[in-house]
Order: structure tokens, then sequence, then C-alpha cells
């Protein structure tokens, strides 16, 4: 004969709050980008320039990663109370990361094809007027990526009594040691400052010892960087969207606490990520003398990266 017992803590399903800070410094980030932006590329066609206008498309590219970022923000925050969302709105500002990666995609193959272009019609470069964009786009990256960088510093705050109930009904006020999608729109800075030293060697070189082909072939390398940068994030935010990647050192873990009496089974185990590091878990557990609910609950303190737990009790005859 079996007897079910089945537990739910009760407590509100939004395990993730938006820094303040972050839509003030992704909205200034925004407006200094596009405006280097818009200068790179018109400068880059009078110049004849492709690292130069390859370096403004790939800026361009960030420019969209950061608005999305903000959007996501915007909407993840506004919804954070609706209950439609089952474990939270997270997973929006996955999806928008998700979306920048498919855009960096996308403007890579374009700098490509016009590299490709360059390279097959060669044009006169202006050299000087495209060295000094291309220097004010590297100073922009830098300032960004460091604007960026102190947002994420901010961030290293963790409290470890997420799974108290008392906790969860006053909200929860630590911070998290990863935001996928600030990583996403920082990774962007990071790889339009690197596009940046490569127009501007590929330009020096092409001034100083006539490697004029050194310029369409920087657009090619940093499209490589693009790409790279395209399939990392495409990869990190499809696996969290899909819920795949299950975590089996963290099922151990749960495992080896839960099963220590000799007496208790996992019969059944599911984890999956309801914020960067932190997961809602599943768990059957069968036992000839199962212990209290509370017995469990207590044990499973000791596992910090889980941030809703469900568990049903079987007792075996």
């Amino acid at each position: 004969m079996h007897h079910s017992n089945i537990q739910v803590y009760q407590h509100p399903h939004n395990f993730h709050e938006v820094k303040e800070s972050n839509f003030r410094k992704v909205f200034v980030v925004i407006i200094i980008t596009e405006l280097t932006m818009l200068a790179e590329i018109v400068f880059g066609y009078i110049f004849n320039s492709m690292a130069l206008l390859s370096d403004g498309w790939h800026m361009a590219t960030h420019a969209s990663a950061l608005t999305i970022t903000l959007f996501a923000y915007l909407i993840a925050k506004k919804q954070k109370n609706n209950t439609d969302y089952t474990f939270g709105t997270w997973k929006i500002e996955i999806l928008g990361a998700y979306t920048s990666a498919i855009l960096l995609g996308i403007v890579g193959l374009c700098v490509v094809y016009f590299s490709v272009d360059r390279i097959l019609h060669p044009l006169v470069i202006q050299y000087n007027q495209a060295l000094l964009v291309a220097g004010l786009g590297l100073l922009v990256n830098v300032a960004c990526a460091a604007i960026l960088s102190f947002d994420k510093q901010g961030q290293h705050h963790h409290h470890h009594d997420h799974h108290n109930d008392h906790n969860h009904e006053h909200g929860h006020t630590h911070q998290l040691e990863h935001d996928l999608n600030m990583k996403s729109a920082y990774l962007h800075v990071i790889a339009d400052a690197l596009t940046s030293v490569f127009a501007i060697v590929a330009l020096l070189g092409a001034k100083l010892m006539q490697l004029n082909f050194l310029d369409p072939l920087m657009g090619i390398v940093s499209s490589i960087l693009i790409f790279r940068w395209s399939f990392q994030l495409l990869r990190d935010t499809a696996t969290i969207l899909l819920d795949s990647g299950n975590n089996e050192e963290l099922q151990q873990e749960i495992k080896g606490i839960v099963e220590n009496d000799n007496d208790t089974k996992i019969s059944d185990l599911h984890l999956w990520k309801v914020e960067q590091n932190r997961y809602s878990c599943i768990i059957s557990l069968v036992a000839k003398e199962p212990k209290e609910l509370d017995v469990y609950k207590e044990l499973l303190k000791e596992v910090h990266e889980l941030a809703h737990i469900s568990i049903e009790i079987v007792k075996c005859d």
C-alpha cells in the first residue's frame, strides 16, 4: 500500500529582481553608441574604409543588442507580478539575449559580403580621417565597457537564505552574481573594442606599408569575432530557453543529501533554471519510514542553488 503526501512550498514565484541602475547605465551607453555608430558608418563610406565600416556595423549590432537588453529589463520588471509567468520573468531577459545573438550573426554575414566585395573592387582609402574616427570608436567602446563592467561588479552580493519560506514572503533581497542579459550587452562592447583595434591596425598597415589588402582582411577577421560571440550567446541562451543542459553535479548533490539515511530514495528528480545559477526542483521520495516534510526541507537548505522546491513523499510498506 502506498500513501502519497505532496507538499509544495507556497511563496511568490518571482525569483529575479532587475537592478534599477541597469536601466540608467544601459540607456546612457545606447545614446553614446548610436552617435558613434552613425559617425563610423557615414565616414566609412566617405573615406572608403571597409575596416571602419565593419566597425560601425558591428557597433550597430551592439546598439541593437543594448536596446533589446533595455526592453527585456523593462518588460520583465513590468510583468514580474503577472501569474501567467509560472516561474517569473527571467526568461524574457534570456529571450532578449537570444535575439541579440541572431542579429549579431546576420550582421557578421553582411560584413563578410562587403569585405569580399572590397577585395575584388578596391577603392582609395583616406587613411588619416578614417584613423581619427576609428580611434574615436575605440575610446567609446572602452568607456561603454567601463560603464557596464562597473554595473556588473555591483552585483556581487549573494544571500544564501533563500530557501526559507519567510524570506520568500518578504521577497528576494540578494543580487545575482551573473546577469546573462547584461553579459550579452557587455560581450558586444568587448567585441566592438577588439574590432576597433583591428580597424586601426588595418588602416595603419595600409597607410605606412601600402598593405591595402589589410583593410578588407581585417573586416573578415572582425566578422569571425562576430560569429564567435553570436554562437556563444545562441548556445548559452538556447540551452536555458529549452530547459536543456541538466546540472548533473547539482543532481548528485541533492541525491547525496536526501538519500544519506539509507532508507529514503529519490524516484524522480527534475531541475530547471528560473534564474542564472538558480533552479526550481521537483522531487519524488520513496521510503519505508519517511521523515516529516520539514526534515527534508531543512536538509535541502544546504543546496543554495535551489530557489523553489516541490516534494512528493511516498511511503512503501
